[in-house]
């Protein structure tokens, strides 16, 4: 919100995956100049790294809890993110990432304080598909991309479309609610196998892709069949990637319309 009357403002940065290698410019210059930083950052390197850039930085990690839900971790870090800007502080809040990816409290605290009249807002980040786009060679635009959190496409039924490239989501963590997370069991993961098998030939090659968080380690791309999948040890972390097992098919009569030449994509 731009002229805002109120003192204090918001701006949610990420962090990448790799530990500064990934930070914006405008990240950079954001948490500096912030008069207090609110973390959530899973290892001591990034947040001592952070005191560097900053000595007024907080950590948010002691909201997580073994048995806690999720939810009420998100809200206690919406709350205190907001309660920093009421106060009159310039905040920078930082999340591992892209902070609008998977981040729940990122986008209720900007709502909440625009909403209130205050200036929030959010910096782009480098995402764990961005880099699995770049690990993997894989072009979105080419043949499209469907993106769904494992969870989220077993409950609500999704609908797949094996000609268009897949990436699922936290396929480690299937109907894990906790703060913090454990792999998914066998029986939960062996459904998630089993729906994929609806839609790909249970020989179909897929990846199994865990991008680097340092950068003197590489990325972990493990390939698979999705029969095969049931046998292969998935992380908390882990990022399945789906390519297409069907070739696109031209709409011939929108072609016409178009008036395009359907040949040069024979």
């Amino acid at each position: 919100m731009k002229n805002s009357p109120h003192k204090g403002s918001l701006t949610i940065v990420g962090t990448g995956i790799k530990l500064s290698d990934h930070l914006t410019k405008e990240s950079l210059i954001a948490i500096k100049n912030a008069d207090k930083v609110l973390a959530v950052v899973a290892d001591s390197a990034t947040f001592h790294w952070l005191k560097s850039l900053n000595s007024n930085v907080e950590s948010l990690q002691a909201f997580y809890g073994k048995e806690k839900d999720r939810l009420e971790t998100y809200q206690q870090m919406i709350d205190t993110i907001a309660e920093s800007v009421i106060n009159g502080y310039k905040t920078c809040a930082i999340f591992y990432g892209h902070p609008g990816i998977f981040v729940l409290p990122s986008h209720e605290v900007i709502e909440k304080l625009q909403n209130l009249g205050y200036s929030a807002k959010m910096l782009p980040g480098i995402s764990a598909d961005a880099c699995l786009f770049a690990d993997l060679g894989v072009d979105p635009a080419r043949d499209g991309c469907q993106s769904y959190e494992a969870t989220d496409f077993l409950l609500f039924n999704r609908a797949l479309d094996p000609s268009v490239a897949c990436i699922m989501w936290q396929v480690g963590v299937i109907a894990e609610f906790k703060a913090k997370s454990v792999a998914s069991n066998d029986k939960r993961f062996g459904v998630f196998v089993d729906e994929l098998l609806k839609y790909y030939p249970k020989d179909h090659i897929v990846t199994l892709y865990e991008a680097a968080q340092f950068g003197i380690f590489d990325s972990k791309i493990i390939e698979v069949t999705i029969e095969k999948l049931r046998e292969t040890k998935v992380s908390t972390i882990s990022t399945l990637y789906i390519p297409p097992a069907n070739k696109k098919r031209i709409n011939h009569e929108i072609a016409k319309l178009l008036e395009v030449d359907t040949a040069r994509f024979a």
